[in-house]
């Protein structure tokens, strides 16, 4: 899709520039990792056995780590080089423990992470049918990020999804033992996993809540979690949603919020403004305007 500058009634085409080099990716994503993705800069070119990984960052969120290589060629595997990558990472856990430790200043051990929920991020200008086909697999620890450049010196990063990914990697797990032994430590989660065990009540003000959000920032990314899914826009979490199976409690991006009844609406999980609700005394109107305020804080 084109993108043009607006001058006056007229609309000028703003022409697509590129990258030279993979550096050039990856020095402007590191320095705004926070700003992208929410993830804080745990090293650069991160020498770990026979590999050089390109960024490793940190998931604060999901308490695991996010492995980003960048490319500029396409002719590469994102199954093949993910699963590699990934294998080496549970291969050296003390290694990136020591490394976070150096980078953040703490003293943590292989214990406090989660490495169930670690993943690696491709990003290129560009991937071929084939692998964008590749993340058909609904369990698939890996994203297609892609980089454009324009000419007036603005960068989009656009997240490349799977198009009804229903097959799993069980599939094929077999046939690879880095696919296997990755499979059985990482989870990947998704909105049905969430959405199993909760009663239609759940699932529907889920999916209602889910299109306020949509209608208000058509621009979000979804972060499915172990037990939530996050809606973020410019790197932070615009508002968190748990579907149990009897109820939804969400949680907003903080600032002060007045609940129905005229009260301030208390801090919960990481001290975000918390709120529990009845599924069949949802309040449409009442959510939106919760939702509008967390996303005008971003203005």
């Amino acid at each position: 899709m084109p993108v043009f500058r607006i001058s006056g009634d007229s609309l000028t085409p703003i022409k697509p520039s590129s990258f030279k080099r993979e550096k050039d990716i990856q020095s402007i994503t590191e320095k705004n990792l926070g700003v992208i993705f929410g993830l804080k800069f745990v090293c650069s070119e991160f020498q770990v056995g026979n590999f050089r990984l390109d960024t490793t960052g940190f998931d604060e969120e999901t308490n695991s780590f996010a492995i980003i290589e960048y490319k500029k060629d396409q002719n590469f595997s994102i199954t093949d080089q993910g699963f590699a990558y990934l294998s080496l990472m549970l291969n050296h856990k003390s290694d990136f423990v020591l490394r976070y430790n150096e980078s953040i200043g703490s003293s943590s051990i292989k214990t406090d992470f989660d490495w169930s929920q670690s993943k690696i991020m491709f990003l290129s200008p560009s991937f071929t049918p084939y692998q964008v086909e590749d993340l058909n697999f609904r369990d698939l620890p890996i994203e297609l990020w892609e980089v454009h450049l324009y000419s007036n010196d603005t960068i989009r990063y656009e997240k490349r999804k799977a198009q009804g990914a229903r097959a799993s990697l069980n599939l094929i797990s077999k046939k690879s033992k880095i696919i296997e032994k990755v499979s059985t430590e990482i989870r990947f989660f998704t909105e049905d996993t969430l959405l199993k065990e909760a009663e239609k009540e759940v699932r529907e003000a889920y999916m209602l809540i889910k299109n306020i959000v949509y209608q208000i920032n058509p621009d979000v990314e979804e972060k499915v979690m172990k037990s939530m899914v996050c809606f973020y826009t410019g790197g932070k979490g615009l508002i968190w949603v748990s579907p149990t199976k009897k109820g939804i409690r969400i949680w907003l991006r903080k600032a002060k919020y007045i609940d129905k009844s005229g009260q301030v609406i208390p801090g919960g999980w990481g001290n975000y403004p918390q709120l529990s609700l009845q599924t069949s005394k949802i309040d449409p109107v009442f959510i939106r305007k919760l939702i509008e305020q967390a996303n005008n804080l971003n203005k």
